[in-house]
């Protein structure tokens, strides 16, 4: 598995400055002062406080909108999110299940049971998630693009082809499709698709350093050492404990003949993800050098 962004569904505008959202946070704190009860208040200040990743007091305020309100399917939906945004898998899931139970033809339900089970590595459990969720909302591209990440991971390439054709024909200007696209180009060993690819999706969304670092590793392989390096280290500036761009620093300072500086990379990437692709590879060569 290469680089790529872990969720395709966007919970809000990413434009917005953090002090849009601290603006938000203080009118939602007033409209509370004057209604402690008011569920949406505490929803809203909700999602202000998860897009500036202050996750668990987030987390409070969705339980209270749930606690006034045990039927708010956003709410539910959205603690869901944050859950999983803070690293608590089992909790996103349970709330998933609820929202399910509570309202059975919402797909999000399923797409949140989708992105728990591709964290906990149950493929086959994420795709038949993501299939319920697209079952139930056939008009959403990044449903598309979520099973064909994991169809990614199963190595059913065509499979995954497919969908993310069917997201193009939805929206053709969503970059993650061609961020993937790259990554199975990448796969086939067929280099200079894998770029033009992930140059189209730098182009629709030049903000994601893992693109970069996508980039950086498919230069690598074509000799464009310093230009491959420049991306990686675009992504490790960004995320300083990217295991992917760690891993692709690694596999740089191989291919410049740096035994010491590969080895202290992949071994220590290796220690942390040892599924990795291309780790164990690259790391047994750095010590046969």
């Amino acid at each position: 598995m290469e680089d790529k962004k872990g969720r395709f569904l966007l919970k809000g505008n990413n434009k917005l400055m953090e002090s849009d959202y601290q603006s938000a946070i203080e009118y939602y704190n007033e409209a509370l002062q004057l209604d402690p009860d008011f569920e949406n208040a505490y929803y809203n200040r909700g999602l202000a406080y998860s897009s500036i990743a202050k996750y668990n007091t987030a987390i409070q305020d969705f339980s209270k909108a749930i606690e006034l309100n045990p039927s708010y399917q956003d709410a539910y939906y959205q603690r869901s999110i944050t859950y999983l945004d803070n690293g608590e898998n089992y909790k996103s899931l349970a709330d998933a299940e609820s929202l399910i139970k509570l309202a059975p033809d919402d797909y999000r339900g399923y797409f949140v049971k989708g992105l728990v089970m591709e964290q906990l590595n149950r493929f086959e459990e994420s795709l038949a998630s993501f299939s319920k969720a697209i079952e139930m909302n056939s008009s959403i591209a990044d449903l598309y693009v979520n099973r064909a990440t994991i169809n990614y991971y199963l190595e059913d390439f065509e499979t995954a082809l497919t969908d993310l054709e069917k997201a193009i024909q939805i929206n053709p200007k969503e970059a993650n499709i061609y961020n993937l696209k790259s990554l199975i180009a990448f796969e086939k060993d067929d280099l200079s698709t894998a770029i033009s690819w992930v140059e189209k999706a730098i182009e629709l969304n030049p903000s994601q350093a893992y693109y970069y670092n996508n980039r950086g590793l498919y230069l690598l392989f074509t000799g464009k050492l310093e230009k491959g390096l420049e991306d990686i280290n675009l992504s490790l500036k960004q995320n300083s404990k990217n295991l992917f761009a760690l891993r692709n620093k690694g596999i740089y300072y191989y291919f410049k003949g740096d035994k010491a500086l590969s080895i202290k990379y992949l071994s220590d990437v290796h220690k942390k993800n040892p599924e990795m692709k291309l780790t164990k590879k690259y790391l047994d060569l750095a010590q046969e050098m």
